[in-house]
Formats: C-alpha cells, structure tokens, sequence
C-alpha cells in the first residue's frame, strides 16, 4: 500500500483534475461501448436460435466460449498493456470488437457466428484492464478505489443499454440492422481514441523497462503471482462476480420464468434490478474504500455471505415458489457482487510496482471469469442430470463460494503485513526525497 493511499501524495503522484478526467473518460466509452457488444447476446438468445436454427445447448455456447476467451486472455493482455502501453492495446480491441460485432450482424452460419463471438470477446478482454492502467497513469492512487468502481459502474451502464436499447432494436428494426448498426459505436470511440488518448500525462512518463522474449513474460508473471496481494486479488475476484455473473448472462431468466413462474416481462424486471443494484452499490463501495482502506476485506466477504444467505434462502424455500420480496432482496444483493469483485483489483494494485501493474490485474480479472465459465458449465449439467431441478443446480453456486471463502481467509493476513511493510518504506522514501 503506497502513501499516497492514505492521502499522502508522494512525489511522481499524478496530478489527477479535468484534463486526467477528460482522457480517463474515452478509455471509459470503449468501455462501455464493449460492454454494449458484450451483453448484446443475452437478449438475442430466442433470435439467434431462430436464425441459427440451433438448440439451448449450442446457444449456450457462445457465452461459454466468450467468457473463455475473455479469461483465457486475461494474463497476455496485462502483458501486453505492461509493454506496449494502454492506447495501442485499447485500439486493437476496439477494432477486434467491431469487427466481431459487424460479422456477428452478416454471418450466414452458426460457425460464423461463433467465430465473431470470439472475435469480439478477444477484443472485450482488451479494454477494462487498459481503462484500470489509464486510470493508475492519470490519477493520484488514493483515488484509485473509486476511478475504478465509477469504471465498471459505466460497463453495467452498456448492460443496461443491452437490455433496453437492444431489445427494442431487434424488435423494431430485425438482427442485422441492430448488430451491424451498433457496431457504429466501435467506430466512434475507434476515432476518439486514436484523436485524444494518451498513455499518461506530460512528466510522468513510466521508467523504460526492456523486456524481450519468454523470460522476461514468465518474471513478469511469477513475480506478480508471488505477492499475497495479487492472489488475494484474484480469490476476491472469483468468489465475488460469479453469481451475478451467471445469473445476468444466462441462467437467471429460466431460473425466474420455468422454476418460479413469472412472466418474461416480470423476469426481465428483475434482471434490470441486478443492473440497477450493482451501479448504486458501485458509488458506495468506491466511496467507502477510498476514505477506509482497511474495509476491503470486510465488505468483500460480507457481500460473500449476503449473497450465499440469498441464494439459500430462495432455493430452499418450502413450496414451489419463493415469494417476490424474496426475490427482489435476492436481485439487490446479487447487484453488489460486481462491486465486490473490483475490490480484488484493490489488493493487487498496492501489491505491484507500475512496471506489472496489467499482468497483475490481468491474473485478477481472470478469477471471476473462470468462476463464472465453471459454474455456467456446472449449472447445465446438473440441470440436465436432474430434470431441470434447479434447487440442486444452483448448489454448485456454494461450493465455488466455500472454495474462495477458504483462500481469502488464509491471504488476508499475509498481504496485510506485507501492506504496511510497503507504507512504511513509503513514508520514509517520502521524508527523503529532496525538495
């Protein structure tokens, strides 16, 4: 934990202010804008069945293999933002997106189509690591919590207009005007972002680090996956997202209409509340570590323990039905999740110097995702191995929280000694810098 994060501005801090804001903010829009294409899908399911002429299973499919090549690029794109900066990185995923978005749009083929869900998700997994580097570049560490939270408060923004927009779209105006006229996005902020972005303001330019070959990758990531901070990062991250995570991407509306009988309006309603929670929720959390570092912890395993009390609590409820202020409190609780998770990126950031500060939130960014694939996975099998008994599916959800729950409660204490080792040396770095 540098000084700074306890509202000591170090020398070499950035200076922060409209100009770092205005910057942050087009990092932010390919952001949101990612996010739009992101979540596009899940309310196109019924159509892209239709088009596709496919079942659930093969449906299923392209979130799975989205969410796969999110995260399997997790640890190559911190790697990447580490070594060719954030403004050649964010551009080629934004032209990956919108050439995955545009193909999505005019692909004749389930094959195709699949092959542009991948584009697209190859060029998603780019973008919030970068926005999280732009951020750390432009502002004073002490805001770091916050410029992040307000980051993925934008991305559930372009969830929100998936669920809005998108769906009126498809209905009003049919698959390829919607897909191939939202790709325009991807053009806008392509041309915002060659324009104005810059890596970091003027006089805080990152010390050259030369770094060729494979070596000099497995340091790299050794040497971030050997801090506490970064690990305890990734376990925060894994067991934080992932409920909200499967029930927003896939399972949630057939959980809400064939289990407890609601109306798909209804339903949707709900899914809408996730959203909601989640950018409300955001604000607060940021807020709060930002003023109170030592609530990380306490807020990540609370939400934890909110949301498994919830779970429980609906699926185990005697009768057929859970009642609807049931499921509104479940949806709540659920929207903290996200929230929840960016405090992993809290733990790896003081863990880091700036020179491994993508890899590490690229380890981080990849916990959550592979909770989320393993438990979308885990969620159809055992639907299928049951009848559709989701009481049963949805306790996969328990044993990926007692998994995490477990590495948290061993890391805590480690990365919080190695924490005020780093203030301390900080504070005395501080005294003797010359004036």
């Amino acid at each position: 934990m540098s000084a700074s994060s306890h509202g000591v501005s170090l020398p070499g801090d950035p200076p922060g202010g409209r100009r770092a804001a205005a910057i942050w903010g087009i990092g932010v829009a390919v952001y949101f804008v990612a996010v739009i294409f992101r979540t596009s899908l899940g309310v196109a399911g019924l159509d892209a069945a239709d088009r596709f002429d496919v079942n659930a299973s093969a449906l299923s499919t392209f979130s799975i293999l989205q969410l796969l090549v999110y995260a399997g690029m997790q640890i190559p794109v911190g790697l990447m933002v580490d070594r060719l900066g954030t403004k050649k990185v964010l551009t080629l995923g934004v032209v990956l997106f919108t050439v995955g978005q545009l193909g999505f749009a005019l692909s004749p083929s389930y094959g195709m189509a699949l092959a542009s869900r991948a584009l697209l998700g190859c060029g998603d997994a780019m973008t919030f690591i970068s926005v999280l580097r732009l951020g750390a570049r432009w502002f004073p560490v002490r805001k770091g919590p916050l410029v992040a939270q307000v980051a993925a408060l934008f991305g559930m923004a372009g969830n929100l207009v998936s669920t809005l927009l998108i769906a009126r779209m498809l209905h009003g105006l049919g698959w390829t005007a919607t897909f191939a006229g939202s790709s325009a996005a991807g053009l806008v902020v392509l041309v915002l972002l060659v324009l104005f972005l810059k890596d970091h303001p003027e006089g805080h330019e990152p010390p050259p680090v030369h770094h060729r070959g494979t070596a000099f990758v497995r340091r790299q990531i050794a040497a971030s996956w050997r801090e506490p901070g970064t690990r305890l990062g990734m376990w925060v991250h894994f067991t934080t997202q992932f409920p909200a995570m499967v029930f927003l991407l896939l399972w949630g509306m057939p959980f809400l209409v064939e289990a407890q009988h609601l109306t798909r309006e209804t339903a949707g309603a709900l899914l809408t509340l996730v959203v909601a929670s989640n950018m409300v929720v955001g604000l607060v959390y940021g807020q709060i570590i930002a003023r109170h570092h030592a609530a990380r912890a306490p807020l990540a395993l609370g939400t934890i323990g909110a949301s498994a009390l919830l779970w429980a609590a609906t699926i185990a409820y005697p009768g057929d039905e859970a009642p609807m202020w049931l499921l509104i409190t479940l949806c709540a609780v659920l929207g903290a999740c996200g929230p929840a998770s960016m405090i992993g990126f809290d733990f790896a950031r003081p863990a880091n110097p700036p020179e491994r500060q993508g890899t590490a939130s690229g380890i981080v960014n990849m916990g959550g995702f592979v909770a989320s694939m393993t438990t979308l996975f885990a969620v159809g099998v055992l639907l299928d191995a049951t009848g559709d008994n989701y009481r049963i599916a949805f306790t996969s959800v328990f044993v990926l929280q007692a998994l995490g729950v477990t590495q948290i409660l061993r890391l805590r204490s480690r990365t919080a000694r190695r924490e005020r080792e780093r203030l301390v040396a900080s504070r005395v770095e501080a005294v003797h810098v010359p004036a």
